[in-house]
């Protein structure tokens, strides 16, 4: 990582997931060695806002208009958190030399996909690849003061990745050791896995759902918008046919690399699973989900080739680590590694991600790549973003 100047050292990230929960920000020091989060600010998503973003993931009327609309109103959330952050900190708004702003994904149909029973494919000029996140950095940069950096996935699209996941790169630069194997999973709306291999490989991959069925599955049946510290689900039991129909789902047997979304794993999607189980009791189904989202985790880690250097380590961040049924069960998959979460080296579960995009605008504006196409499918590095000055 090359050393920033001062006036370059500071920077904002901002992210709202799949999980629809809220928007995240940090002020990090990339000057440190390793970079440090300064403080650190989130607010949740008005409740007409989350609906809309939600809706917005499937065809509707009118749509350009709500989603330009949704955008707005989304930037209006993210201003908010970068003028607490720069309050919190005392900073002045000149001194952060660029925010980066991820915005919500409402589409990502990568290449290879099948999705409304067309395969994505970039020669096929009815179904290209594409990803769509929605943002307003203009306006965000007219708000804050503050350059943003946006539309990070892309030019790795355009380069024939997946566009997903790229906080691997982050991962190495944060919790990469010498001569060992860690891994490091985000358990957002999707949950991906990164894997830090003892001889310096890095690959990179969407498991499947992380916490965005759980959700779906706790709003509905309990009202509350997520199942705190997973206790709901620690009441049922795990249904092991109901589980095996869910793993039976394609995605989770592709080989290589993979990413996916709102797109594949819906609420139509989990209540065609469910057909033929009403009889089971709603906290046996969210039993059934949290087994479902630690299995397909714990099944990628077995399949990928760590080398010589066996798994030692897997790092749990995102809003699925504070779900402790999920945690047990992960624990249970993998008796042999032990599992943490990112707070045990120092970064909060709920701040790696917004640090992720500080550290990708960092890279955008130093000109250094941001993607990885080991872990991506991309042609080759790339420097990723799109740039609104202040």
């Amino acid at each position: 990582m090359p050393d920033p100047t001062a006036g370059q050292a500071l920077y904002i990230g901002l992210m709202s997931g799949t999980s629809l929960d809220g928007a995240d920000g940090v002020l990090v020091d990339f000057a440190a060695q390793p970079p440090r989060v300064l403080v650190s600010h989130g607010l949740p998503l008005p409740e007409n806002l989350r609906a809309e973003l939600l809706a917005l993931n499937a065809s509707g009327p009118d749509e350009l208009h709500r989603a330009a609309v949704a955008a707005h109103q989304l930037t209006r959330v993210y201003a908010e958190v970068v003028q607490a952050l720069l309050a919190d900190s005392g900073t002045d708004p000149r001194a952060v030399r660029a925010i980066g702003a991820h915005g919500q994904t409402v589409r990502h149909h990568p290449p290879g996909a099948r999705l409304r029973g067309q395969r994505v494919d970039a020669r096929n000029p009815a179904f290209p690849p594409y990803t769509l996140q929605l943002n307003a950095p203009a306006l965000l940069a007219e708000l804050s003061g503050i350059a943003v950096v946006a539309d990070f996935r892309s030019r790795d699209i355009a380069a024939g990745g997946q566009g997903a996941p790229l906080v691997p790169a982050f991962h190495r630069e944060v919790f990469g050791q010498a001569e060992a194997s860690v891994a490091v999973v985000n358990i957002g709306g999707i949950a991906n896995v990164t894997a830090l291999m003892g001889d310096g490989r890095v690959l990179g991959l969407d498991t499947g759902p992380g916490n965005m069925l759980l959700d779906l599955w706790c709003l509905r049946h309990t009202g509350a918008p997520y199942d705190r510290g997973g206790a709901w689900g620690a009441s049922g039991r795990a249904d092991d046919a109901l589980l095996a129909r869910l793993l039976a789902e394609p995605y989770f047997a592709l080989p290589g690399i993979k990413s996916t979304g709102r797109d594949l794993f819906h609420a139509g999607w989990l209540e065609q699973q469910l057909q033929g189980f009403a009889p089971l009791a709603p906290a046996d189904v969210q039993a059934t989900l949290v087994e479902l989202t630690a299995r397909s985790i714990a099944q990628t880690l077995r399949r990928l080739d760590w080398g010589k250097q066996a798994l030692s380590e897997l790092l749990v961040c995102g809003g699925g680590a504070r779900n402790d049924a999920l945690m047990a069960a992960l624990r249970r998959e993998l008796p042999a590694c032990p599992v943490q979460t990112t707070a045990e080296r120092g970064w909060p579960v709920d701040l790696v991600e917004a640090a992720a995009f500080a550290w990708l605008a960092w890279q955008t504006l130093q000109g250094q790549p941001g993607n990885l196409g080991a872990v991506t499918g991309a042609a080759g590095s790339r420097i990723l973003g799109a740039i609104y000055p202040a």
